[in-house]
């Protein structure tokens, strides 16, 4: 095995002009740290953010919206577990596609942007809409919903770009990563406040559709 992990370490340093791992492993830290502290930015607002964000959307932007309540927050706080632990599988299957040069800058903004549009349009809707109005919602915007998630998991790949540098990262460790848990906190509380906007004005429409149509059908 050791010639085999030798001729390994031979053929990844004809990409390097370097020592190979005084490279990689500052790569290997943040490939590591970085779902660690995206889940835990995504916990912090999902847990405690989010509902509070979307109840100031609401109170402001929809005084006269409906709250029916279609979900509660331990269902809602298990569902997010739930999609994370999808997402952190799907991320580990794809490492090795992240070899690749152009799928590195694909794969994991696709997949936290996934997860990102699967629990925050959730959220969004959980106080005010019933469970059949949520359903129809994510049916209906379904491809809305995920283009904000992928935007808003494009914005949370920015810190990894930034401290994937091996000096500045190497230096500044302790520094980086309170830092970088702040801005992927500030991220998703950004991403909250977007799905929040987008889905109760999704709601509010749907409701004054159904209105229109009721009195017709009933006429």
């Amino acid at each position: 095995s050791w010639p085999l992990l030798a001729s390994f370490w031979g053929w990844i340093g004809r990409f390097f002009s370097g020592d190979v791992t005084a490279t990689l492993a500052p790569l290997v830290v943040v490939f590591a740290a970085t779902p660690l502290l995206v889940v835990a930015a995504l916990v912090i607002v999902a847990g405690f953010m989010a509902p509070a964000l979307t109840r100031l959307v609401g109170e402001r932007r929809f005084p006269s919206l409906e709250q029916k309540k279609g979900a509660s927050f331990i269902g809602s706080v298990a569902r997010s577990l739930g999609l994370t632990l999808l997402a952190l599988v799907a991320l580990v299957v794809s490492m090795p596609l992240w070899l690749i040069p152009p799928l590195v800058l694909i794969l994991p903004p696709l997949i936290w942007g996934w997860l990102t549009y699967r629990v925050m349009s959730f959220d969004a809707l959980a106080e005010h809409a019933s469970a059949e109005e949520r359903a129809t919602l994510l049916r209906t915007h379904r491809l809305q919903l995920l283009g904000i998630g992928v935007l808003c998991g494009y914005l949370g790949a920015a810190p990894s770009l930034v401290w994937a540098s091996g000096l500045l990262f190497a230096a500044a460790f302790f520094v980086l990563v309170p830092l970088a848990i702040w801005i992927y906190t500030l991220v998703f509380a950004f991403s909250a406040l977007w799905f929040a906007h987008y889905c109760l004005d999704a709601l509010a429409q749907l409701r004054a559709a159904r209105a229109i149509e009721t009195p017709q059908g009933s006429a």
